[in-house]
């Protein structure tokens, strides 16, 4: 579904992905690890073209996207949820909602407003809270809700984990292992090994912007050697 060919990112002149490969094949969670600052963050968004590539290729179903712009890309099916969960904080859960919908489209879900409050119980009960009154395992669920409000066939999550209680962090496991359940394809950005090997199929690992390996879960799980060498702290 989504294929990644030698892709190059910079920020200013500072060179941060070099010549990156990876694909998500449709109906898979693939994991991208990698130590902090390794250039998880920036592989999202050079998918989405919020940080352009340099060169390279990036396609979707097997069309180009590299030279479109964010809000084409989205329309296209693929959706976004940033580290930084960027909640409309004086909008309430319900208008964060309506924000992120987009028309549904064939070959995948329909969400609907009640589906994802039975998703996400949390929501439901805050729905008429603004999005500063959430904390931010909450928001956390409201942006990865507003993006499904979108209706993707490609979601891309960027470190779900990161920041939020444990209690949240085993409900995010839950519903990833949900939406690939729908048929959902999922690119997670982590650093928690543990979280990928709940949810993932594949992981890729990446070091200073490049891709250092690429497996099945198990795989990488058997290696003592990879894990130490690129995820350990």
């Amino acid at each position: 579904m989504l294929e990644v060919d030698r892709i190059n990112s910079f920020y200013g002149k500072a060179h941060v992905l070099r010549d990156l490969s990876l694909d998500v094949p449709k109906g898979e969670v693939v994991a991208l690890l990698g130590r902090n600052g390794a250039g998880k963050s920036t592989t999202m968004k050079s998918v989405m073209q919020i940080v352009r590539t340099a060169s390279g290729s990036v396609r979707f179903e097997g069309q180009e996207i590299s030279r479109l712009p964010p809000h084409k890309i989205a329309k296209l099916g693929v959706g976004y949820v940033p580290e930084d969960r960027r909640v409309f904080s004086d909008l309430t859960v319900v208008e964060n909602l309506i924000v992120g919908y987009q028309p549904p489209r064939e070959g995948s879900v329909t969400w609907t407003r009640d589906m994802l409050f039975d998703l996400f119980p949390n929501l439901a009960e805050r729905r008429n809270n603004r999005g500063k009154a959430l904390s931010g395992g909450e928001q956390q669920m409201l942006t990865i809700a507003r993006t499904l409000m979108g209706n993707p066939s490609l979601v891309l999550l960027d470190e779900p984990s990161e920041g939020v209680a444990p209690v949240i962090v085993e409900q995010m496991v839950q519903v990833i292992t949900q939406l690939k359940s729908e048929g959902l394809t999922v690119l997670l950005s982590e650093q928690n090994l543990h979280f990928a090997q709940a949810v993932a199929d594949r992981a890729v690992i990446i070091e200073s912007g490049a891709r250092v390996y690429h497996g099945t879960l198990a795989e990488l799980t058997a290696n003592p050697d990879i894990r130490d060498a690129y995820l350990a702290a």
